[in-house]
């Protein structure tokens, strides 16, 4: 009798028969499941970067855009308010506050305490006041992050004499200054301008990024204006300078080649180029229509153009081809001397061209006055000749 009990018991311990779930398992009440489906309904909208910056740092929705980009990363607006709140105190205008979010969008990341404070606490150190420190934060942007911005700051301040306003005015068209590593760059340039007899003070109104180039640029450049004879001691030289340390050497190369296709030979462009430096900001299509018309229409010789190259930098529109067109009319009414020379005709300023080429013929030339204004006025192409006498009524 045991034996059979046993043998009925055993499949049914090895074997347990599986527990069925119940018809009403998924009516039961779970506390823990309500929860979880509640906070799922409430939970918090994410962190929108592009709508935070438009509603909270003023930035329009084109630069809110943009800058979202570059700190998709943030989860939360607790440390960009915390910038925010930062820049507040410390006096910036809500403008500035928008341009330092909309140029530099890491600076929203910064951490108010590890660098911005101490940042702010190295300038003071320096003599800046608050609102000095203000005014400079956009200005120096993601130098103001550095640990090296003190550093920095006292090496520039220094070079510009010790006044603040000159250096804020350097900074203001060149950016880049308190982000020049200072021994690489700041220095060796600094001696070799000083070796030129430039110093920072003297460049900030010229052209400030001279001091963060490449020192190997200024020195080529130097290279190139000697090679044109440009006095190291004259005005012109800082002007070169500028122009052969910035413009790149290819474009350089095209803008001599655009003379030498309208008949310039090397002789006539180191003429030039060492009278008027600033002929090489031109532009190649403005250079040449220029040109054109000078040798073209008026008639003059690329050697005189070249002892007088400021003739290639007037207005074509409004000084050239005016006063050519008077100079025509008058010649071709005999009441000019045929031997004006146009250089001085062009050069002199606009009362004494008037008051010698336009007033005097208002007698025997009365619609001479009227049409030159018309042309000095005018923006389409003008041509000589065409002065219309009024109808007699």
């Amino acid at each position: 009798m045991f034996r059979n009990l046993l043998q009925r018991l055993l499949p049914l311990l090895l074997h347990p028969p599986s527990r069925l779930p119940t018809p009403h398992a998924s009516l039961v009440f779970s506390p823990s499941r309500l929860h979880s489906t509640t906070a799922s309904a409430i939970s918090p909208k994410p962190f929108a970067v592009e709508d935070y910056l438009v509603a909270t740092w003023g930035l329009t929705r084109a630069q809110a855009l943009k800058s979202s980009k570059k700190i998709s990363h943030l989860k939360s607006p607790s440390n960009p308010d915390a910038v925010l709140a930062f820049l507040s105190d410390l006096g910036l205008p809500r403008s500035d506050i928008a341009a330092v979010a909309a140029v530099d969008p890491q600076f929203l990341c910064a951490g108010v305490e590890r660098t911005l404070a101490p940042r702010v606490a190295e300038l003071s150190d320096l003599g800046l006041s608050r609102p000095q420190i203000a005014s400079l934060v956009p200005l120096a942007l993601c130098s103001f992050r550095s640990s090296s911005l003190g550093r920095n700051f006292a090496f520039w301040l220094s070079a510009f004499g010790g006044s603040f306003e000159t250096l804020f005015k350097a900074m203001r068209f060149n950016r880049g200054l308190l982000a020049a590593h200072v021994e690489r760059v700041a220095k060796p340039n600094l001696s070799l301008l000083q070796q030129l007899g430039l110093s920072a003070s003297d460049l900030y109104r010229f052209h400030p990024r001279l001091l963060t180039m490449p020192p190997t640029r200024i020195q080529e450049a130097v290279v190139r204006i000697d090679e044109f004879g440009v006095k190291r001691n004259s005005s012109l030289f800082r002007t070169a300078l500028v122009l052969f340390a910035t413009l790149d050497q290819r474009l350089l190369t095209k803008k001599f080649k655009a003379l030498q296709t309208l008949g310039w030979s090397s002789d006539d462009i180191q003429m030039a180029v060492r009278k008027m430096p600033s002929i090489l900001g031109m532009s190649i299509a403005r250079m040449h229509r220029n040109l054109k018309f000078l040798t073209r229409d008026v008639g003059l010789e690329t050697p005189y153009i070249a002892q007088r190259p400021v003739l290639i930098m007037y207005s074509l529109e409004r000084r050239l081809l005016p006063r050519h067109c008077v100079l025509e009319d008058l010649k071709a009414k005999g009441l000019l001397n045929a031997g004006v020379d146009f250089y001085n005709m062009v050069a002199c300023p606009d009362k004494k061209f008037i008051d010698k080429f336009v007033l005097p013929y208002k007698e025997s030339f009365p619609d001479l006055a009227g049409a030159y204004f018309g042309w000095c006025a005018a923006k389409g192409p003008l041509q000589s000749g065409k002065v219309k006498k009024k109808k007699s009524s």
